[in-house]
């Protein structure tokens, strides 16, 4: 027999919630709360890095709080001076925000540190994520830690080799865009992040969000593999190069990229940001459209999707 017991626990949008301890499982009970949480048996561990100007990590956390997961914040310093071990860890998150106040250009510095700074092991944290990856974990980024995968190497990452095939620009329209877009997933794409999403609604917040390939081969690739898994669409679902429901010019209309596993996910707009219908600008009117509208945001499916996966897949491997 299995003790259990009920703890209330306190998250940020929700309220209370029940967390049921059963043995060395657990599953998350929302109270009087419209979010429906991810039943998991099988702890997923979320690790969300922070610092040096990434301002997206509070909404980041709750995002996998609410999907059932086990989620913890890290300042990049602890890891790269001090030895903190990413590898009890299920996912790796890079938030938003504006690291090093995107000198030179977005995510390119952070990109840079990662690479070629040394852990106290000797290694750098970039020989510790494709370990990471080689264990069949998986990896987040959004807005500017979709800039830093990027520069990165580590999407889309064709050769295997993670070296960098494509780059975010500045956007044509020369200006920071702050708008609400619509985006389409690619039929066929193989990441588990995206798993039963046909069309979303999101925030975009960036200044530097077109992406540039660095030739034909390495674009025909990203076509034929689905790499390009989510797009700039209009109402009707379709891909769009038209601004404003394209925001930044992208090539492919590219609002995400994911590597040919699967495991790694990055998108310019900001799923964190509409974990709740109350996120969105025009939630009254789509109230008043549907009273038996869904409150939570459509950002948390992309969290639920990951968590219910991965629990899944840890849950198989027992």
């Amino acid at each position: 027999m299995h003790s259990w017991q009920y703890l209330p626990v306190s998250l940020i949008g929700v309220g209370v919630v029940s967390v049921l301890i059963l043995g060395n499982m657990f599953t998350f009970a929302a109270l009087n709360s419209p979010y429906q949480m991810t039943p998991i048996t099988v702890p997923v561990k979320s690790l969300v890095i922070t610092g040096f100007g990434i301002n997206c990590e509070e909404e980041t956390n709750a995002a996998y709080l609410l999907a059932g997961a086990q989620s913890e914040i890290v300042h990049l310093n602890d890891i790269l001076l001090k030895g903190f071990d990413i590898h009890g860890f299920d996912i790796l998150n890079f938030p938003g925000g504006f690291s090093f106040g995107d000198d030179i250009s977005s995510g390119k510095v952070l990109a840079n540190k990662i690479k070629y700074k040394q852990l106290p092991s000797g290694k750098t944290l970039l020989d510790e994520i494709k370990v990471f990856l080689a264990a069949g974990k998986y990896i987040f980024g959004a807005c500017n830690g979709f800039q830093v995968l990027v520069k990165l190497g580590l999407l889309p990452d064709i050769s295997g080799n993670v070296e960098q095939e494509v780059t975010l620009m500045r956007n044509n329209s020369g200006k920071y865009e702050d708008r609400w877009v619509s985006c389409c997933v690619t039929p066929g794409t193989k990441t588990p992040f995206l798993k039963g999403i046909t069309k979303i609604a999101l925030p975009v917040r960036h200044g530097e969000g077109k992406m540039i390939i660095k030739d034909e081969a390495t674009r025909q690739h990203i076509v034929s593999q689905q790499l390009n898994c989510l797009s700039y669409c209009d109402e009707s679902g379709n891909p769009t190069d038209e601004y404003p429901g394209n925001p930044n010019g992208a090539e492919l209309n590219c609002a995400g990229l994911t590597n040919p596993s699967g495991q790694v996910f990055g998108l310019m707009p900001h799923p964190e940001a509409y974990l709740s219908l109350y996120n969105h600008p025009n939630w009254g009117q789509m109230k008043r459209r549907n009273p038996t509208i869904s409150e939570e945001g459509e950002g948390l499916a992309i969290f639920k999707n990951i968590v219910r996966h991965i629990g899944q897949s840890k849950a198989l491997s027992r």
